[in-house]
């Protein structure tokens, strides 16, 4: 579903019920259906619509996009209540978001907006070198789009743009799902420099935004842990991150498993490109068969990395997610040499940074090894937290060496 924007110089108001102001008053970027007035007023708003956020009183409390359907509302974007929500608004987010970015990396290789954080609720912004993938997750942001494709040539004027609107999460908006480009061309994988190394990512064919900045710094700390290391294990390997990373580090042995042969088409072209195609191996198969597989055989690993995708989507998934976080935590550390290290990553912003460690440390004792976290981190720094949404903090990671 794409609506139309038109700028709105009187947007709609939309009441809080009584008493339900202090939170979001208080800085909070959502507002949800149970804190507002739903009359029928509220309900005729089109999903996705600018609405001004007031108190009963009729105080002002917040510009932002409301959708009547779901559980999130509203989503403030701006507290000044004579701030219009429009290109230049938008641009001017863009150069802010732009500016942090630019002080933290020499080259335009990140996250360049990161929803809420960089004051653009529901919008995910990656920069590949002149390529920038959007990921549009509310009908507010959707309404807004053409707005901000042509912010965004503005402020960068990219050579390519491509709309990656394929998450689930959509259909709680109201819309549909699809990729495509959005302007300029783009025919072939496209390079991504991260720490002096060459990647390939597909923001049309890929996953989510066709490559994982959220990674990288974790990338850094695993491949000098596989320093010169005899054997490596990435699983969930994707396209080659820690594989290659691990492997340009000397490690001698590097086997890379992902269930996406074209996944693993790119990895063998970054490690091509990176010298290192003699030590690496990737085998298309689900990691979890892989690991029962390799369980069976003598092979030991001196670094084993577990990053798998989002094993909750939503809260009524996370007992579930739970186990499966524990028993791939049981079987990658059953696969660990004596005195070798194990990473495993959570990207599922539903379950708490305590729970997965909680299961983390119970899959290890029941593979019947002990050990020490000597690292726990989350995303880099191009995805900044909001810091009354702890949402946006969704990655969890843990290192640990283990005896």
């Amino acid at each position: 579903m794409t609506t139309e924007f038109t700028a709105l110089t009187s947007p709609p108001r939309v009441y809080l019920l009584h008493g339900r102001d202090k939170r979001v008053g208080f800085g909070h970027p959502w507002a949800y259906s149970n804190e507002i007035r739903m009359d029928a007023a509220a309900k005729a708003i089109p999903p996705g619509a600018l609405a001004q956020l007031v108190r009963v009183d009729g105080k002002f409390v917040a510009t932002g996009t409301f959708n009547p359907k779901t559980l999130i509302a509203f989503r403030a974007f701006a507290r000044d209540a004579d701030t219009p929500i429009d290109r230049a608004f938008i641009a001017g987010r863009l150069r802010a978001a732009l500016a942090l970015r630019e002080r933290l990396y020499a080259k335009p290789f990140y996250r360049l907006v990161h929803a809420e954080a960089d004051g653009l609720p529901g919008l995910v912004v990656d920069r590949l070198g002149e390529t920038c993938v959007l990921q549009v997750g509310t009908a507010g942001i959707e309404t807004l789009t053409p707005e901000i494709l042509a912010a965004l040539d503005e402020v960068l004027g990219p050579r390519a743009v491509v709309l990656a609107n394929e998450s689930p999460l959509r259909a709680l908006e109201g819309l549909e799902t699809y990729a495509r480009l959005a302007s300029g061309e783009l025919s072939e994988p496209v390079e991504v420099e991260e720490n002096g190394l060459v990647f390939y990512a597909d923001p049309l064919g890929g996953q989510k935004t066709g490559w994982f900045f959220d990674q990288r710094d974790n990338r850094v700390f695993v491949a000098r842990l596989a320093r010169d290391a005899g054997s490596v294990l990435d699983l969930y390997s994707y396209a080659g991150g820690f594989a290659v990373a691990a492997a340009a580090q000397g490690a001698r042995r590097v086997l890379a498993v992902d269930s996406s042969a074209s996944a693993l088409d790119l990895a063998r072209q970054a490690a091509a490109k990176n010298g290192v195609a003699e030590r690496c191996e990737f085998r298309k198969q689900d990691s979890f068969d892989a690991l029962e597989a390799l369980a069976a055989g003598p092979e030991r690993f001196d670094v084993v990395v577990a990053d798998p995708p989002p094993f909750a989507r939503s809260k009524k998934d996370v007992p579930t997610a739970l186990k499966g976080y524990r028993k791939l935590a049981r079987l990658a550390a059953g696969l660990v040499a004596p005195g070798g290290f194990l990473f495993i990553a959570s990207c599922s912003h539903n379950v708490t940074a305590e729970a997965f460690g909680l299961e983390v440390a119970g899959g290890i004792a029941r593979a019947g090894r002990s050990g020490r976290v000597i690292r726990a981190a989350g995303a880099g720094p191009d995805h900044p937290v909001h810091p009354l949404l702890p949402e946006t903090a969704y990655l969890k990671s843990l290192t640990l060496q283990l005896d």
